[in-house]
């Protein structure tokens, strides 16, 4: 299937570099086909760049073109939810970068408008989709660390020179770029929490800078979660059992756990399965539900893009976090 990649940026070269490793050792499900951004110069040099047979100068010109099957959307969040809608009106199907949108409405209102239009829509949130994912439930559930009782997960780099990252006009902040990762880090473990808290320090214009979140569960689980859009953290996950704990390197990307018992034995190391760049997951799952007509993808369901999205909402009302762009079409 032809991908089309929406935006030219940071994201958008990650994908490229993955459909064509992907087309390297010889998959055929996916082909890298087009680029879009908003001037016709940057399309060019990044179809240049990264070996994009088309390049365009609008977003529209390229979802005009019937050969473009699919989108990946890597343009700013507060974006999203206007470039879903218009890759829908297109007929397109949809792969759009995490944050899916900035607010439950918006998401909700995206997946219905898309699924009323009849194509696949399904956010990039990559750890959801890679095998590691299976493999530190495996390990949990192995019993090897006993119990599990309490979880704790940090996700941050320095990014306060990035415009969307510290302007409240581009949904910007920790919690939508990197928190997003702990919580869905916590919830992939401990499954959905009772109750959830959040505190956090803000910049000058009103966004959070760092988190601080805690889920707990009615039967004394508890999760301690930390996101930074200021410092760099060592991205580390552990879960503490009755037994002992695992620690998971790069919650971000796992690649790799490591099991410890009660008296600071090593009992077991797994590494990640080798990976191209993480992203391919996500694109052969995409490829595969499309055809087989399916409207999401099961590592990524449409109600946990919703959940996830509530869980975002209710923390930055904690805080005393909104954004300019939280509007939808939807008057309701």
């Amino acid at each position: 299937m032809k991908f089309g990649i929406l935006g030219a940026g940071f994201i958008a070269a990650v994908m490229a570099d993955t459909l064509c490793r992907m087309a390297q050792q010889g998959e055929t499900g996916a082909e890298l086909y087009a680029v879009a951004a908003r001037d016709i110069g940057r399309a060019r040099a990044f179809a240049a760049e990264h070996n994009v047979p088309k390049a365009y100068g609008s977003y529209e010109e390229m979802l005009r073109d019937p050969a473009v099957e699919v989108v990946y959307i890597a343009t700013p969040h507060s974006l999203h939810y206007r470039h879903i809608k218009l890759c829908a009106d297109h007929g397109k199907h949809i792969l759009c970068e995490k944050p899916f949108t900035v607010s439950a409405r918006q998401a909700e209102d995206a997946l219905r408008y898309a699924q009323a239009r009849g194509v696949l829509v399904t956010e990039a949130i990559w750890t959801r989709y890679q095998p590691m994912r299976r493999i530190i439930r495996e390990a949990v559930e192995s019993g090897k660390i006993g119990e599990p009782r309490l979880l704790t997960a940090n996700l941050g780099y320095e990014m306060t020179g990035k415009q969307r990252i510290i302007l409240p006009e581009l949904a910007g902040g920790a919690l939508l770029d990197v928190g997003l990762y702990p919580l869905h880090f916590a919830e992939m473990v401990f499954g959905r929490p009772d109750e959830v808290r959040g505190l956090c320090t803000k910049n000058t214009h009103g966004v959070d800078m760092t988190d601080c979140i805690t889920l707990t569960w009615k039967d004394g689980r508890v999760a301690n979660l930390t996101a930074a859009a200021n410092a760099v953290s060592d991205r580390y996950g552990v879960i503490y059992g009755t037994k002992g704990y695992l620690m998971v390197d790069n919650i971000n990307n796992p690649q790799g756990l490591r099991m410890v018992d009660d008296t600071g034995r090593l009992i077991e190391e797994i590494a990640c399965p080798p990976q191209l760049t993480g992203y391919e997951y996500e694109v052969r799952e995409t490829v595969d539900c499309i055809r087989r007509g399916l409207p999401e993808c099961p590592s990524m369901p449409h109600r946990e893009t919703v959940h996830m999205m509530e869980q975002m909402d209710h923390l930055r009302a904690q805080m005393g976090i909104r954004y300019p762009c939280e509007e939808t079409d939807d008057p309701a």
